[in-house]
Order: C-alpha cells, then structure tokens, then sequence
C-alpha cells in the first residue's frame, strides 16, 4: 500500500481508503462479513476510512467503532497503526443532493450539527473525530454567517480535528467558494474514468489551497466493474433500484462496455479504473465501497500496482462523461 498526504492536515493516508455505504442498507449486506472485510483492509495497509450516520442510521459507524477498538484504535494514533475515521453529518430535511432553495436552517442548523458530531462520536467510541463532513452541500449557505462560525466553534471544541464537505453528484464547482475561503479542510467528489469534470475547477482550487481531495464512487456505482447488464435488477428498498432506471441503464452499461477492450492483459475492469485515478496526484484517497474480502484484496492491489501506463491513461480520457443532475442521480 502507498500512501498520499491528506492535503494541509498532514495525515498520511492509504491512497485506496475504504467507503462504507454498502455496509448499512443495501441488498446482502452481512455484519460479519463486513467487519471480516474491514479487518482485512487494515491488515493490508488500509487506514482512512469513510462512514456516515446516514449509512443505516449510525450502524455503519458502530461497525467501525468495532474494528478502530480491535485494532487499539485511539484518538492520540500509536507508534505502529493509526487509522483515520471520517463520517457525516446528515441533512436535517433528510434530503440527498441538496438544493440551492434549502436553507441552512432546512440542511444544517448549527445546534442540529454539533447534534449528530455528539450520535457519531457515541457510535464510532472515540473522544474525537479525524474527519466531520457535511453529507450534502450548497455554497450558497456560507451567506448565512452563522456556517462558518459554527466551523470554526467545531474545530476549537476538541470534537474533530478537520472539516469537510461532500459534494451533490455531477455538480463539482457547487464547493469552490468553501475550498477558496478556507474553510474546509478536505473535499469529497465522485471522480473516476467518466466523471472527470472536477479536473476542470475543483481540483485547480483544492491545489491552491492544499485542501486533500476525497475521490468517491470510483467504479460509478457498479457500471464500472463491468459486472453491471441491461438485465441487471434490484430489490425495491435497494437505493439502485431508484438509480439506474432504464436510460441510466442502458447508457452506462454500453460506455462500460466501450472500456473493456481497453483492459490489459492479467488486469480487470475495477483495477484500471481505480488506476486511472491514481494518476491524479491532486487526488489524497480513493474510498471504493467494499463488503467482500475478496473485493478489498483485489481493490487494495491497484496501490501497488501504481498509476496506470501514460499511453493507456491517454486513451482513457476521451471516455469523459459529463452530467447533470436529474430527477434520478440522488
């Protein structure tokens, strides 16, 4: 495993990271599964790791709670082993992406902040937070003065030690005005081999103010694993269900099917396409959602494999894929 710095905290970070969405809510998720597949991760270098309350209501986080006490977990790091715990603070209005017509009083009153800082701590066990993260995001609440007093009232408390936002998908520029100001300390952005857009202003801003990029849904929520097909199906209670409604379908599997000429020999879909974001050195951590041991052996190898051949990255770039946001993308 090779590790990046996690922009101006200083943190040396496992450049595959762990996402744990998957491990609260979604179809076949097993608790003794997910903590053996944690366990693993560690074992095999992983130290950053990505949860949320939202992610089964705190569940996720008290799985992580668990592995961060297993492996002596504490919040001063130790000589050998220091694991990093990012999560987020949900909406209030419970509503993924945000809305530029939702006020902060909608999204995140302060009191209602410092609120779920308190649930996360109590979930995860530990006496502060490596990272705090707004799960949604909209620049336009830092009109509202009361945002960044209550950043600045969060980082003097002792609660956390750094401050992040995760941006709405396919909007990357809705979080430059708080990476200008100097408000937060790291950025989570979707960002793989189709949605390269946060190389256009987000990245150039994250350089200039050392703010660690978070790099998030590296395989595009499946289509780029290659396992995803125009018969693919979901339970109903299966967010993916709501996601990949027939035209989302049909257009991501056929660019996914585009890129599979391109695997070299002896690699794979999912190891080219976190690979390709390797190449980015603006990029601190790439957190994959991983349930299976199999999945983070597999995902944790692309690290030493390194960044992928020059003339292959060139190729890979016409793939770029731009969106908006629509009724579906959540």
């Amino acid at each position: 495993m090779h590790f990046r710095k996690f922009g101006r905290t200083g943190w040396n970070v496992s450049e595959i990271g762990y996402g744990m969405w998957g491990m609260a809510g979604w179809t076949g998720s097993d608790d003794a599964e997910s903590l053996a597949a944690l366990q693993r991760a560690v074992d095999l270098g992983c130290n950053f790791f990505d949860t949320a309350w939202a992610y089964g209501s705190g569940h996720s986080e008290e799985l992580l709670g668990k592995i961060l006490r297993a492996n002596k977990y504490n919040s001063a790091g130790g000589p050998d082993k220091k694991l990093y715990a990012a999560t987020k603070v949900p909406p209030k209005n419970r509503r993924w992406p945000s809305r530029p017509e939702y006020s902060l009083d909608d999204s995140y009153p302060p009191d209602y902040i410092f609120e779920y800082v308190d649930k996360s701590l109590k979930n995860i066990g530990a006496d502060a937070l490596d990272l705090i993260q707004f799960h949604t995001w909209e620049d336009v609440w830092l009109n509202d003065e009361r945002l960044p007093r209550a950043i600045e009232k969060l980082r003097a408390s002792g609660r956390v030690r750094a401050v992040g936002i995760s941006l709405n998908r396919w909007e990357p520029a809705n979080g430059i005005r708080a990476v200008r100001a100097g408000l937060v300390d790291a950025v989570q952005v979707i960002y793989n081999i189709f949605d390269q857009n946060p190389e256009d202003q987000l990245f150039p801003a994250c350089r200039e103010k050392n703010v660690a990029v978070i790099a998030r849904v590296p395989f595009d929520e499946g289509t780029l694993t290659g396992t995803i097909t125009l018969d693919s199906k979901w339970p109903a209670n299966d967010w993916r269900s709501t996601y990949f409604v027939p035209e989302n379908l049909k257009a991501s599997v056929a660019r996914a099917d585009a890129l599979k000429p391109l695997v070299p020999a002896g690699s794979t879909l999912p190891e080219m396409a976190l690979r390709f974001i390797l190449n980015n050195p603006d990029v601190g951590t790439i957190i994959p959602g991983m349930r299976k041991i199999r999945n983070v052996e597999a995902n944790l190898a692309a690290s030493d494999k390194g960044p992928l051949p020059a003339p292959l990255h060139a190729k890979l770039r016409p793939h770029r894929w731009d969106r908006v946001p629509t009724k579906w993308s959540q």
